[in-house]
């Protein structure tokens, strides 16, 4: 059998691999993609975990959940009489799996269209830019198959912590959260990061009674501290008990229940009982088997590949990007190093600001920020100026009933160019492009505040917080 020969081999389908996979095909480049992702029903399928259980089934149910919320609280604030809402959860899982069949669907078709060889299966790199494909088929062979240049995008998986084993029934991950066939009475939340806060509040909304313990002394400690309280209050409120400085001892699961021991912030014992228990602890690069020790692929100390600033490997022709390597494990920041990197195999120079990369916590409300926050700026003894802006201030939050929220800019004092910005807020996920675009074009605070904006919008906090940088805001006192 004659050897399969591509310009490029993608191991693993997921946001970056994908992403990777498309814009080289659109290069020219003859190009194959490997990935072994199968869902519980057994179907494959394209998109990584963030398509399939993660990002966008995780934003289907907050999205779903918050309606309801919002509607069996009552609206009569607006006019509106509610009766009878009642939760149908097994339609609330299929509509996000339509969702889910609708996207994995695309990213298939786009596959098709631009002639990417989809291999099915497990893709290991070997030696000299040969790369093993295993099919997913039962007792289906091994074959290797040659590329002049290869990208790693293998992702990553959820961390198991020994304390509490998961048995994917009683003690589960993220994935596992989002197919509960029944709302728990009483829910607990290993971690509260980003996910476990998404997860906590889907089921908050739904129903349970929701813990979550969190092992760091301060809540969200890689966000802002303003915004970290303000979320903190606000979440409290919702009736999320969230609990920090505590350390998870054990995690027992009988038939019907999880007990879980914990040492608590003064260091006393406690213990909890629920009907489920997630881990939501973070996610670690999936490198286990990547690569044949031979090829000498290099890793870190933490088993993430490493790379210089254009995503190479040690290896000539091999490049990572993702989850596997360096950054922030999100699903833009793995597209546009696919991005980068095709344009670099294609004899172009790619490019990604790590400087402006977004990062969105889907709550209610939203958490969003781009660029550094005080704590960094202080640490790195860099002079800053502030402009904060309420979003009780705003004419648009009011008429929508979201008035809890803020605005932060941080700009330089010397030149005044954005440094970062932070929002807690309705709608803060969409708000932030704004600020990702000004910080990628090097704004200033002044350029921000002479820029015109729609009122009445959300987007008008945005510009009030520039010109409150110079205290000279319009609808707050400065």
């Amino acid at each position: 059998m004659a050897v399969k020969k591509f310009d490029v081999v993608v191991i693993g389908a997921g946001p970056a691999g994908y992403v990777a996979a498309i814009r080289c095909a659109q290069l020219g480049l003859k190009t194959a993609c490997i990935d072994d992702w199968t869902g519980r029903d057994g179907k494959t399928a394209l998109g990584g975990t963030c398509l399939n259980a993660g990002c966008i089934p995780s934003k289907a149910m907050l999205e779903v959940s918050e309606i309801y919320a919002r509607t069996s609280a009552g609206m009569d604030d607006f006019g509106i009489k509610t009766s009878g809402v009642q939760l149908d959860l097994a339609a609330m899982h299929k509509h996000k799996s339509k969702v889910v069949r609708t996207l994995t669907g695309g990213i298939e078709g786009l596959f098709k269209t631009n002639k990417i060889t989809r291999m099915e299966g497990r893709g290991k790199l070997l030696s000299n830019n040969r790369v093993e494909f295993t099919p997913l088929k039962k007792n289906a062979r091994s074959e290797e198959i040659e590329a002049e240049h290869v990208i790693l995008a293998s992702g990553s998986r959820p961390v198991d912590i020994d304390s509490a084993p998961m048995d994917g029934e009683r003690i589960v991950d993220s994935w596992g959260a989002l197919d509960f066939e029944e709302v728990p009475k009483k829910l607990g939340v290993i971690g509260a990061g980003v996910i476990g806060l998404e997860l906590g509040s889907v089921w908050r909304r739904l129903g349970s009674e929701v813990v979550l313990l969190e092992a760091q002394d301060q809540f969200l400690a890689f966000a802002d501290r303003d915004l970290g309280k303000h979320a903190l209050k606000s979440f409290q409120k919702q009736g999320l008990d969230i609990r920090l400085g505590c350390r998870v001892l054990s995690g027992k699961a009988t038939a019907k229940q999880v007990a879980v021991e914990y040492e608590d912030a003064s260091g006393k014992k406690q213990t909890l009982k629920f009907d489920r228990l997630v881990v939501s602890v973070g996610r670690r690069p999936n490198t286990d088997n990547l690569a044949v020790e031979e090829a000498g692929l290099q890793l870190d100390e933490k088993g993430y590949v490493d790379i210089d600033e254009d995503c190479r490997t040690n290896l000539p022709g091999v490049y990572a990007i993702g989850d596997v390597v360096r950054g922030p494990m999100l699903a833009h920041k793995g597209s546009e190093e696919g991005m980068a990197v095709a344009e670099t195999i294609a004899g172009g120079k790619g490019h990604v600001n790590y400087e402006a990369i977004p990062s969105v916590v889907y709550t209610h409300p939203e958490i969003a920020w781009v660029g550094r926050n005080e704590e960094e700026l202080k640490a790195a003894g860099v002079e800053y100026r502030v402009g904060t802006f309420p979003y009780a201030a705003a004419g648009r939050a009011h008429a929508m009933g979201e008035t809890e929220g803020i605005v932060k800019i941080l700009a330089d004092a010397d030149t005044d160019r954005l440094l970062g910005v932070h929002i807690f807020g309705h709608n803060a996920g969409e708000l932030i492009g704004e600020a990702v675009v000004a910080m990628e074009f090097e704004a200033s605070a002044e350029d921000l505040a002479r820029t015109i904006h729609a009122h009445p919008t959300l987007s008008e906090a945005i510009h009030e917080a520039a010109l409150n940088v110079d205290k000279r805001a319009i609808h707050i006192k400065n």
